[in-house]
């Protein structure tokens, strides 16, 4: 089946069934970028500090000095109300009968201190309520709050690893249209959580939904396309469409500040996309791979029909005898590791991916710690997407591809080292150069996606794809906990990001050369390691 592009090149690159193809499987993305940084907004923590009880006797003056003021890091040590305790009750409330003055009659610093006993009072300027204020995800709970995004992506890895492997025995269609049918359905459920427990359990459940959507409509999409149009859908198609959904989702929270709505607002358009199914052909490859050549050519005839070319009398013929005489069991997940080749390949491919999840998902989910309004930050961490998916198609189309994934890493991972050494007070050059890694490690994570889809044969495609995916989330699984460690120092997260990222960035120059390579159909064909 090495000649599987040569045997269709009669559709030509950009007919309309390719466009239909192209746009379809583009706009089956849009809502994992939605979901895969949901928790950016409604997993925010609001200002907050402790309630004190509304009937409490208390003057005025003892009232607004009831919470004691820290020095805030992330503030250039500004005194700001503590978030976890309060003066004792007992204590203000006698003073404030006996008529003293907080500061003036009663030295505040000696005053002993408590939790916060009754709760928590959560500023509502921002957000009228997320899961943080509706499940006091804060203080000794606060660590609940980076473990759900751990959960979600440990469904991600969850779908990562199975996804692969179903859809190279089932199909890439029917694996995408359950998953997107599984991601809506347990977001609409989602909704209605009616603890932090069930919220967790059907977000891992989406998790599993979200990439095994993407991996398949990636797949699918790059073994449909042309070699042209198959390098634009991979580099910049699905990946335009992902920072589409990703932009959507801080343009509805700004009208939509209750957590729940804006799940619910993302759910019921879910439904549009039922049609698709008639609209969107199973891969032939992915077919011949698995000897139903009759299937494959019809395919094939529909597209040159709805192209209006006429295809030859025999299009597959020889392509089943050759799939059939060298590779005729099914493979899986341990033909990765199998022979020495592939297994290294595979070992590198999974290091740089989860170098790459810990620096995309960690940037992306600490807009919300950047300094100004979180709307605009969340924003601007999705626009700044756009032109790093173009930069990544103008150098797939251009460069070779291991300088085209090794110049961004070490790129993205310079300036990210280079924040730690920002004054505190320069917050918007921070901010900045935060900006650009965010957008160099976009671009390389663009690169990786279709670099990898080159390397690997069709028989184990979408298994080494989804494979990769998996291997990646145990950095998007420990992303969340790398900004949790701004609780310790500021700099810390950019110092281990950066580090990390300029390694992947060296490591990746050993992967081979696939510019100009037809895609591999079997293992055999696959080129060697160290390119």
């Amino acid at each position: 089946m090495t000649d599987y592009d040569t045997r269709t090149a009669f559709l030509g690159e950009w007919g309309p069934f390719q466009q239909q193809v192209f746009f379809l499987l583009c706009l089956t993305v849009i809502p994992n970028g939605f979901i895969a940084l949901v928790i950016v907004l409604i997993g925010d923590t609001p200002l907050h500090h402790c309630a004190i009880p509304a009937h409490l006797n208390l003057t005025e003056a003892w009232r607004n000095s009831s919470i004691p003021l820290e020095e805030d890091a992330a503030h250039a040590g500004a005194l700001v109300p503590s978030s976890c305790s309060r003066y004792k009750l007992d204590d203000i409330l006698r003073y404030s009968e006996k008529g003293l003055v907080p500061d003036l009659d009663v030295n505040l610093s000696r005053v002993p201190k408590e939790g916060c006993l009754d709760g928590w009072e959560y500023d509502q300027s921002i957000y009228t309520a997320t899961i943080v204020s509706e499940w006091d995800l804060v203080c000794d709970e606060s660590w609940k709050k980076p473990l759900t995004s751990s959960i979600f992506f440990c469904g991600v890895f969850t779908g990562s690893l199975i996804s692969g492997q179903l859809a190279d025995r089932f199909g890439r269609k029917i694996v995408l249209f359950v998953t997107m049918a599984i991601q809506a359905v347990f977001t609409f459920i989602q909704v209605f959580s009616p603890s932090w427990t069930i919220f967790c359990a059907l977000f891992f459940v989406n998790g599993v939904g979200q990439i095994s959507n993407y991996v398949a409509a990636f797949v699918l999409g790059t073994e449909l396309l042309g070699p042209r149009v198959r390098t634009t859908f991979a580099t910049a198609g699905v990946n335009l469409f992902f920072a589409f959904g990703y932009m959507l989702l801080p343009l509805l929270g700004v009208f939509i500040r209750d957590w729940r709505r804006i799940l619910l607002g993302f759910t019921l358009p879910g439904v549009l996309y039922v049609p698709f199914w008639w609209f969107v052909p199973e891969s032939p490859r992915w077919l011949l791979s698995q000897g139903r050549v009759e299937e494959a050519e019809a395919i094939i005839r529909a597209a040159a029909k709805k192209n209006k070319i006429e295809a030859p009398p025999v299009i597959f013929s020889s392509v089943l005898r050759e799939a059939k005489s060298e590779e005729k069991a099914a493979l899986n997940i341990c033909d990765l590791l199998r022979a020495g080749n592939i297994r290294w390949i595979s070992i590198t491919l999974w290091l740089i991916w989860n170098t790459l999840t810990i620096g995309y998902f960690a940037l992306s989910l600490n807009t919300a710690n950047l300094h100004g309004n979180v709307y605009f930050n969340c924003f601007l961490s999705a626009v700044v997407e756009i032109p790093a998916y173009t930069l990544s198609w103008v150098m797939f189309q251009l460069w070779p591809r291991r300088p085209s994934l090794s110049c961004p890493l070490c790129i993205g991972g310079l300036f990210l080292l280079l924040i730690r050494l920002i004054p505190a007070d320069l917050v918007y050059l921070a901010i900045t150069l935060e900006m650009i890694g965010k957008f160099a490690v976009t671009t390389a994570f663009a690169v990786v996606y279709a670099y990898t889809a080159e390397l690997y044969p069709t028989v184990l495609r979408t298994t080494a794809v989804g494979t990769c995916s998996m291997a990646s989330r145990i950095g998007s699984i420990i992303a969340p906990f790398f900004i949790h460690l701004r609780s310790y120092s500021i700099s810390l997260p950019y110092f281990l990001m950066g580090s990390l990222t300029t390694l992947a960035g060296l490591l990746s120059l050993l992967l081979p050369e696939s510019l100009g390579m037809p895609l591999p159909e079997t293992i055999s064909d696959m080129q060697q390691f160290p390119g």
